[in-house]
């Protein structure tokens, strides 16, 4: 395209948000979009060019325009959320956490990674959950890293897995990557006591936000660790912890896990330590789980997604997704791919079941396949737009959870 013919179509495509018919591609129609502020266009994916099919390389040109797009408008957002002198205060879903924050050594070149300590406590005064809160901010340190230490915004038995949690720790991944620069495929969630309870309840549901998990002396209430299959969980309790039988359940969840992994070889990978001798407190044994976890990286494109819905809710899980308003309590989801071919191997308490894909999880050069119960649900070329990359990355914040194309299979 001609100097000239560009500028033109710069200018036309800005007042208008319509691709000019010597525009080369919808990727030109997105630079011009985003030149026009935020609060004064329209969403990307009503646009006509966002419904036009991509290339391979087109699409991860648009990716990248749109995830610094909507990290600029994140770092807006934010701008009360950031840490001063290590605090800040994070707000999502109606609740408001205090987070502490230490910095640990040379961030590497992706970044620093970042560490999640949930403290104990539980249905008790505020100042022994603030003391709690104290003791968890010096608990760990870190050869390399950015180690934040959150206050639950609840005082009671629950507090780390009531429904604002996964919204609040959600932000708080992202204002830390805006802080810190920190990987997104090195994010850890821990848990000692009541915190423990919080991993065992939220590490299935946030899976795909982190690249590992480790559980301290907790307990999972009804939780199953179905959905870990592709999240390292490191799992430790005293073996004369005996309240609420936390020993007793901890070394049954590693007899599970240990049949899940033999089962699925390729996932549900797990270091389960019962400390003998020791009681609720492990006299800081349970170090070994951050030398364990530290090399893990996350796999946001794996081979196999079993999906559980808990009592708190979610849209999406990885490359899998229910339509909108149709996610439940109960729902259990698991699907393998090898090649172009998906298996919806399970789907329970599910009407309909989207399939996330880019280039990752399958050649959209080629036709893509679903089946399930020996029958052929869908089978045809998955078409590449901005609309659902735009879509995909807005709702989950993240580029690596943001897809290109997608595949909507009825199970009914």
């Amino acid at each position: 395209m001609r100097t000239t013919d560009r500028r033109t179509f710069t200018a036309l495509a800005a007042a208008s948000f319509l691709p000019a018919p010597e525009a080369a591609s919808p990727v030109e129609a997105l630079k011009a979009f985003l030149l026009v502020s935020p609060a004064s266009r329209p969403p990307v994916g009503t646009q006509p060019f966002a419904g036009l099919p991509l290339t391979k390389a087109q699409a991860a040109s648009a990716r990248a325009m749109l995830a610094a797009d909507l990290l600029d408008q994140s770092r807006a957002a934010a701008a009360g959320e950031m840490p001063d002198k290590g605090e800040a205060t994070i707000r999502a879903d109606g609740q408001a956490m205090r987070c502490s924050f230490r910095v640990f050594g040379k961030a590497p070149p992706a970044g620093h990674s970042l560490w999640i300590s949930l403290h104990g406590g539980g249905g008790a005064p505020a100042k022994v959950n603030d003391s709690q809160w104290e003791n968890q901010k010096r608990l760990y340190t870190l050869e390399e890293g950015v180690y934040c230490s959150p206050r639950s915004p609840y005082d009671t038995w629950d507090l780390w897995h009531k429904g604002a949690i996964d919204a609040l720790l959600e932000r708080l991944i992202l204002v830390s990557r805006l802080a810190y620069g920190i990987d997104l495929d090195r994010v850890y969630l821990m848990g000692y006591s009541a915190g423990g309870d919080g991993v065992y309840q939220v590490a299935p549901r946030l899976a795909d936000r982190f690249a590992a998990a480790a559980m301290m002396a907790g307990h999972p209430n009804e939780t199953r660790p179905d959905g870990l299959r592709n999240l390292p969980f490191v799992l430790q309790v005293g073996e004369l912890d005996k309240a609420y039988n936390r020993s007793a359940i901890a070394k049954s969840w590693g007899e599970t896990l240990d049949k899940l992994h033999k089962d699925d070889p390729g996932g549900y990978r797990h270091l389960v330590k019962i400390h003998e001798g020791k009681g609720h407190w492990m006299d800081r044994q349970d170090r070994l789980a951050l030398p364990w976890m530290a090399p893990l990286k996350r796999d946001a494109a794996p081979d196999r997604v079993v999906w559980r819905q808990d009592d708190v809710v979610h849209q999406a899980l990885y490359w899998l997704a229910v339509p909108a308003g149709q996610a439940r309590a109960g729902q259990e989801i698991s699907v393998s791919r090898k090649g172009n071919s998906f298996t919806v191997e399970k789907a329970a308490g599910v009407e309909a079941v989207i399939i996330r894909l880019d280039d990752r999880v399958a050649n959209l050069d080629m036709p893509v396949k679903v089946g399930h119960g020996g029958k052929t649900l869908f089978e045809g070329k998955a078409v590449r737009t901005i609309a659902t990359i735009a879509k995909t990355l807005e709702e989950r914040d993240d580029p690596a959870l943001a897809f290109d194309a997608e595949v909507k299979v009825a199970l009914g």
